[in-house]
């Protein structure tokens, strides 16, 4: 069924699975995390949103109130690999798109950032001479590098290959947006490789009528309809097609990139994203999980940590990689941080590491 497929495909591509009345087998969920530490929060870089602010701006919308309707900090449009949860990014598109009254913003979003805009993940992906092993490395690497929380599989059967996408964040809101989101940066990665007239077999969202599905089309130039999954299907022979402008070849990412998918690091990432609107606390913290300011730090203290400890380790990690930038002050290190006052930033930074910013950074130089 799946001889033609590469050997470089092979490994995401498995056989066809009949066993039980299955259908083709599954491939490669993009995390296959240990399922006694996922969170249940899926996580997703900033620049996954395209230039979301430019965009309801050039439309004559308030960039400003969409991202207090999505309660996210404006700042972040000038943060774009700063994590952010996925469900936060769901209703920051909805929001989007009601501010401006375009039901295709999730599509239009993608098809003019292009799979560039996705940083570390599109140079990964470029970097492939064949579009098998492109889409292999965007299937592999797309909970390290962007995503997680997400399925992103490869499979194929009589001649036709399917290539599906699905978040399994338990937030609906937005849900469609992000499918068409998704889409658009595929069919960009196979456009870049088979051509950019080519149109898929098929593809579709999943969930009820597409609102808008007409002007949707029109931003990703083909016709959608409905499926259990966001797909698109092409002919399995395309998979042999080879990149026409390869990008250097990178070093494959490590561990250390990863996603997390405990809760020590998803409220680490969570802090790090209330620094853009001022000092981090528990309680906004608490809120953007759905849960009250005691069950988090209860939930914390079974991990052995607590709220406030996780929050020192923030401050100092952003504090260091603020003051190993020679030009910055050490009053807009203290303000990027959410202190009031220098001095209030230097008496907590020598409790920290024993030294002041000043002597600290002339001993890292």
């Amino acid at each position: 069924m799946l001889r033609s497929i590469p050997e470089a495909a092979r490994a995401v591509v498995p056989p066809v699975s009949r066993e039980n009345g299955a259908g083709p087998a599954a491939v490669l969920a993009i995390s296959r995390q240990d399922e006694t530490r996922m969170t249940g929060w899926g996580l997703t870089k900033a620049r996954s949103m395209g230039r979301v602010a430019e965009v309801v701006e050039r439309a004559g919308g308030s960039p400003a109130k969409v991202f207090r309707a999505a309660e996210l900090p404006l700042r972040l449009v000038d943060h774009p690999e700063r994590l952010i949860l996925l469900r936060d990014q769901l209703r920051l598109i909805a929001c989007a798109a009601r501010e401006i009254g375009d039901p295709a913003l999730g599509a239009r979003l993608s098809v003019e950032a292009g799979i560039l805009g996705l940083g570390a993940l599109a140079d990964h992906v470029l970097g492939a001479d064949r579009l098998d092993v492109a889409i292999a490395r965007a299937n592999s690497m797309m909970g390290t590098l962007l995503q997680s929380s997400t399925r992103i599989e490869l499979w194929a059967e009589d001649g036709i290959a399917h290539w599906t996408y699905g978040v399994t964040d338990r937030s609906d809101e937005g849900r469609q947006f992000n499918e068409c989101l998704a889409l658009g940066y595929m069919l960009d990665l196979l456009r870049r490789f088979i051509g950019p007239r080519f149109t898929p077999l098929r593809a579709a969202v999943a969930g009820p009528p597409l609102p808008g599905r007409t002007a949707v089309e029109d931003v990703l130039r083909t016709d959608l309809g409905r499926s259990a999954r966001a797909l698109v299907s092409f002919p399995e022979a395309y998979l042999l097609a080879e990149n026409p402008a390869p990008r250097p070849q990178l070093v494959e990412p490590t561990g250390r990139e990863a996603i997390p998918d405990d809760l020590v690091g998803l409220v680490e990432h969570l802090i790090r994203l209330e620094l853009l609107s001022g000092r981090p606390a528990l309680a906004p913290v608490a809120r953007r999980l759905g849960m009250s300011a005691r069950t988090l730090q209860r939930r914390l203290v079974l991990r052995g940590i607590t709220f406030e400890q996780v929050a020192r380790s923030v401050l100092r990690a952003e504090a260091e990689s603020l003051l190993r930038q020679r030009r910055v002050s050490i009053a807009a290190v203290a303000l990027d941080l959410g202190y009031s006052e220098p001095a209030h930033f230097t008496r907590a930074f020598r409790g920290w590491t024993g030294l002041s910013p000043r002597a600290w950074q002339r001993r890292s130089a």
